[in-house]
């Protein structure tokens, strides 16, 4: 039966084009290289090198194992990676409920950083309307939440104040309101509004109903898309638009109400039934400056 060690000579050796290369990068012998790699070879009841040759070239038969040899690799590394994250009782997975607005690029940043720092531990993101993770934090369908802030609060959860996200009021350009140099609350009042709203059919208090006739989506995305086809005005969160506005398609609608950018604020959300383990602390943690 071949070991991981054997697979590791093969590899090198089908990598640096000798045994003497593989050797060198496996602080090995060269004698003791070439003696696995042909007892790979009976192993497996396959020539992986022709030595005929000056130096030993991989045969089409061992091109084609080299992939497989490469997996098992990798797969013996993640299980030594699993075995000592639980060694250290690392959590096996974490899922984040978020609203679809807070998916600032930083949060992919901490995402790429946690995938190095805890490599055993998966992750679930969910795209969630902030009117349900509160939801979905005392349920227990998520270890970690983040949405705009609520003044109803509920007794099984902690709440952590990280910052405000700013939105800006857009329009199509073939909306009536693009025509306007400026552009009051009772002009607002006379189009329809867009807006979002989890499943429970509530949202936060800090999102206003200006308009008497309103239609809804459950993301801002689905938003974006209506305002675009000029269903309607909304206000969009300022990052979201920098990343998905098409040159030419949104008009940034220029209300004389607000003299700086509507920001409504932000809070993290974790469950007091349960302990943080220490992926989830790092994760906590490092999402507190999220909109700094």
């Amino acid at each position: 039966m071949s070991n991981i060690e054997q697979l590791r000579m093969f590899v090198e050796a089908a990598r640096t084009g000798s045994f003497s290369g593989s050797a060198r990068k496996l602080g090995k012998a060269q004698s003791a290289v070439s003696q696995a790699i042909s007892n790979l070879e009976i192993d497996l009841g396959v020539t992986l090198f022709d030595r005929t040759t000056r130096k030993p070239t991989i045969t089409p038969q061992g091109e084609l194992l080299l992939a497989h040899a490469k997996a098992v690799i990798q797969q013996s590394a993640e299980l030594s990676m699993a075995a000592d994250a639980m060694s250290r009782n690392e959590e096996v997975s974490l899922t984040i409920a978020v609203d679809s607005a807070l998916l600032v690029p930083r949060l992919f940043d901490i995402l790429q950083e946690f995938s190095s720092c805890y490599p055993a531990t998966s992750i679930e993101l969910m795209t969630v309307d902030s009117a349900d993770v509160i939801n979905f934090i005392s349920s227990s369908k998520a270890d970690l939440g983040c949405m705009f802030s609520d003044t109803v609060f509920s007794p099984d959860v902690d709440f952590c104040f990280i910052g405000h996200l700013p939105f800006t009021p857009v329009c199509s350009l073939e909306h009536p309101l693009c025509r306007r140099k400026s552009v009051a609350l009772s002009d607002l009042m006379q189009h329809r509004q867009i807006m979002q709203r989890g499943e429970s059919g509530s949202m936060p208090e800090q999102f206003p109903e200006v308009s008497p006739e309103i239609w809804w989506s459950n993301n801002f995305e689905s938003v974006l898309a209506m305002v675009k086809q000029s269903l309607g005005w909304a206000y969009l969160p300022s990052h979201y638009l920098k990343k998905q506005q098409p040159v030419g398609q949104l008009h940034t609608i220029p209300v004389t109400f607000d003299h700086k950018e509507w920001s409504p604020p932000v809070d993290l959300i974790t469950s007091k039934k349960h302990a943080y383990g220490p992926a989830l602390a790092w994760l906590f943690n490092q999402m507190k400056p999220l909109l700094d």
